[in-house]
């Protein structure tokens, strides 16, 4: 069966709304004849005359008059459908689960105030934290996930990208620990035992090499999955944790009972990134989640 013609669709509703088909060509920008061409190809495709001559006007058949209502629907769904989608949307009536995959760290930090901002705005949508094992961009292409926020790195071409915001890694170690009882020196923060965390497992890291350079050797005796881990352990222990500085944020738990404290070394900069398929780009209530997570997450990593 040969594919319905979509545009007699929109030419039989301009005739069922006019009953002309005059009136109907008038509306279309279509001369008299060809909107009687067009009558003659519907007819045949519905096996109705759907207008019939009386006195000098036209009328419909019982099945035009039965079509009417339904025709409209259908080619104002069709133009909506072929046009382009609204810039603005009303927030508070979407119903959608939004999927962000990110590392534990950005969690613990980000979802309480995350959650807050799109449940007021968004009362009728859903909000799901995904993990983020590896940087595999195909649960983006695939649409499992909306958003995926992170460190570049090894990104696949066609994704695109924002900053978030830049952070920095600190050290931190227990209220009360020795090494925060005088200036923290590179000899002395090489001089305590460490706990890092990776999520493959390694035991050094750019805090070495600079380490390294100046002929210092740090010793890590535990390697942890993420930041949280870290902290926790450097809160009940000696050792020395290293994490984003935007842990110490706010005054979550996961800080209780720790200082943080400028390494005495440098080291790269951290830049957190929002990463999205292009398919996305157009969409209003991904545009509307971009903006809310990069203030949301500005506000907290970066106040002014």
């Amino acid at each position: 069966m040969d594919a319905p013609d979509l545009n007699l669709l929109r030419a039989l509703d301009a005739l069922l709304t006019e009953g002309s088909v005059t009136g109907a060509g008038r509306k279309l920008g279509l001369s008299s004849s060809a909107m009687s061409r067009t009558l003659t190809r519907l007819r045949s495709a519905t096996g109705d005359p759907l207008l019939v001559r009386a006195g000098r006007g036209l009328v419909p058949t019982p099945r035009a008059t039965a079509l009417r209502d339904r025709v409209h629907a259908l080619a104002r769904d069709v133009r909506a459908v072929l046009s382009p989608q609204p810039g603005d949307i009303d927030i508070a009536t979407i119903e959608r689960t939004f999927t962000i995959r990110a590392g534990e760290g950005f969690v613990e930090l980000f979802s309480a105030p995350l959650v807050a901002a799109l449940t007021s705005a968004a009362p009728r949508s859903r909000l799901r934290f995904a993990p983020k094992p590896d940087k595999n961009a195909d649960p983006l292409r695939a649409g499992q996930i909306d958003l995926e926020i992170g460190v570049l790195g090894g990104v696949a071409p066609e994704i695109r990208t924002q900053l978030i915001f830049r952070d920095h890694f600190v050290g931190a170690a227990r209220t009360g620990h020795s090494l925060l009882a005088a200036p923290v020196t590179p000899e002395r923060y090489a001089a305590c035992n460490h706990v890092v965390a990776s999520r493959r497992g390694a035991f050094v890291g750019p805090v070495d090499d600079a380490l390294a350079a100046l002929g210092l050797r740090r010793q890590t005796v535990v390697v942890v999955p993420g930041f949280s881990d870290a902290l926790r352990i450097a809160r009940h222990s000696d050792l020395i944790a290293l994490v984003p500085g935007s842990c110490f944020n706010g005054t979550g738990p996961s800080t209780e009972g720790l200082r943080a404290f400028e390494l005495p070394v440098r080291t790269p900069g951290i830049a957190i990134s929002a990463m999205w398929h292009p398919r996305m780009d157009a969409d209003p209530a991904h545009r509307w989640l971009r903006e809310t997570v990069l203030a949301t997450c500005r506000a907290i990593a970066a106040p002014d």
